[in-house]
């Protein structure tokens, strides 16, 4: 049986994203392994409950004024929901983007052991001025709660 979503140390300097200055991670174990990262990240990030794609509505329509991006460029061939790949091997896929305000890195990460397998998710961000502070404080709790009810699903989700 899948275990609960816990928070987990994560170091900086982090190789995902070089000057970053803030990082959390989350991990839960799940009982069947995903073949690689990238099934991971699709559990994790490929649909989000409603309240979650409310609050990305808000936060739109808040931060366009900012000249903060709203969406990023759907042109992007290669993304796990609606965040662009950046990096990926079988063990590791990093998504994210960057803005005027602050860089951010999600490095979805499996861990195969005897019974089961380790699915974590680090969020690395480089805040790049006051507007960034202030967004990261605003949106920190929100950030925390989708991030664990994206490794709940992860736990929940028919694995490959």
């Amino acid at each position: 049986m899948a275990s609960s979503v816990s928070e987990i140390a994560v170091a900086l300097p982090h190789p995902a994203l070089q000057g970053a200055d803030w990082a959390d991670a989350y991990a839960v174990t799940v009982d069947t392994p995903f073949a690689n990262a990238r099934a991971a990240g699709d559990a994790a990030f490929s649909t989000f409950p409603f309240w979650v794609s409310a609050l990305m509505g808000a936060r739109n329509m808040i931060m366009a004024p900012f000249g903060l991006k709203t969406e990023d460029d759907k042109t992007t061939k290669n993304r796990v929901g609606f965040f662009p790949v950046i990096d990926e091997t079988e063990t590791t896929l990093v998504v994210g983007m960057d803005d005027r305000h602050l860089d951010f890195r999600c490095v979805i990460d499996i861990a195969n052991f005897d019974l089961g397998q380790n699915v974590s998710i680090a969020t690395i961000i480089r805040r790049h001025n006051r507007l960034g502070r202030i967004y990261l404080a605003t949106i920190l709790p929100f950030h925390r709660l989708i991030v664990r009810s994206a490794l709940a699903r992860v736990a929940r989700s028919g694995r490959n």
